[in-house]
């Protein structure tokens, strides 16, 4: 079982408008409305690929209902903590030359006795699950180093992915997570300098996982590279995998498919290769059409097929 946890849950709408001009009085073509947040897609991705996982979080209000009604509607399996504000909103506009706009809410205030409450509850299902995924923002109120705290809570009993930004991913390394996936951007903040080509990404992916992280995947556009060393084993290994990016629908939300893919692979089973091939080919597929988390099991299988995956550090040793 994989639990995904979401602090600052959503209910994202996508709107696409085929003649979207600023300022105007614009109709939309199509419509969709999920229950969002990135843990929540997660959730998604490993529903869409036959994983057992279970969403839980903090929801509130009836934008909390709704986010509820939609995890249950796609027969998502979800135990949410209800809090007394509004959870957010999120508005994506899809533009006639596929742009995407997003505007997102901050999120509600938090309380200590509803943080406690959630605590009690990732407590309980730490006793029956094997993965454990602590993913997006932080609401209001909620310490920047709440993830660290639920890492070093339940470390011991169950593999844990952290996938933030800023403070909270930095704190939140410090309690040595077995699982990171920045995008490029975010790996930045870390590293603290520009990655422009492959050799940047393999030294930054080898400088997250130096901080006590098992493994590291800092991704982007066309795959990712990844800095990765199984549970049972001192061994690192670095690779690169790639599949080179084509025209989107949608990119929202496709490093949140790329981890659940990883995630998928990883409880199956699978080899380290395999699962990173899986890994890119959701990150793909969710940009076929618009929907975090979104991914169809026949996409993913024909981009499975056609992505690439290679030891980076065995090349670099064959050219020395």
């Amino acid at each position: 079982m994989i639990v995904t946890v979401t602090l600052n849950a959503a209910f994202d709408r996508t709107l696409t408008v085929p003649n979207f001009q600023p300022g105007s009085r614009n109709r939309a073509s199509d419509a969709m409305s999920l229950a969002g947040g990135k843990g929540v897609n997660i959730a998604r991705t490993l529903k869409r690929l036959g994983e057992p996982v279970i969403a839980t979080g903090l929801a509130g209000g009836r934008t909390g209902t709704a986010i509820i009604e939609s995890l249950t509607a796609e027969g998502i399996l979800n135990d949410f903590v209800r809090i007394r504000c509004e959870s957010r909103m999120s508005t994506a506009v899809i533009d006639p030359n596929g742009a995407q706009t997003e505007i997102i809410e901050h999120g509600p205030p938090v309380v200590d006795d509803e943080l406690e409450m959630l605590m009690e509850k990732i407590s309980y299902l730490a006793r029956g699950a094997d993965i454990f995924v602590l993913a997006g923002s932080l609401p209001l109120n909620v310490p920047e180093d709440f993830y660290a705290r639920v890492i070093r809570e339940i470390k011991g009993q169950v593999l844990t992915a952290l996938d933030a930004q800023g403070p909270p991913l930095r704190l939140g390394l410090a309690a040595d997570p077995d699982l990171v996936s920045p995008n490029v951007r975010e790996a930045e903040e870390i590293v603290g300098y520009e990655l422009n080509d492959d050799h940047d990404l393999v030294g930054a992916a080898e400088t997250i996982a130096g901080h006590g992280v098992h493994s590291a995947i800092v991704h982007q556009a066309d795959g990712c590279v990844a800095r990765l060393r199984e549970p049972s084993s001192k061994h690192a290994k670095t690779y690169r995998a790639l599949l080179p990016a084509r025209e989107a629908a949608s990119t929202v939300g496709s490093g949140d498919a790329l981890i659940g893919g990883y995630l998928a692979g990883l409880s199956r089973g699978d080899d380290l290769e395999s699962r990173l091939a899986l890994a890119v080919a959701c990150g793909a597929a969710n940009t076929l059409s618009p929907g975090a988390g979104v991914v169809d099991s026949g996409d993913v299988d024909a981009l499975r097929r056609q992505v690439q995956v290679w030891r980076v550090d065995e090349v670099a040793n064959t050219a020395v």
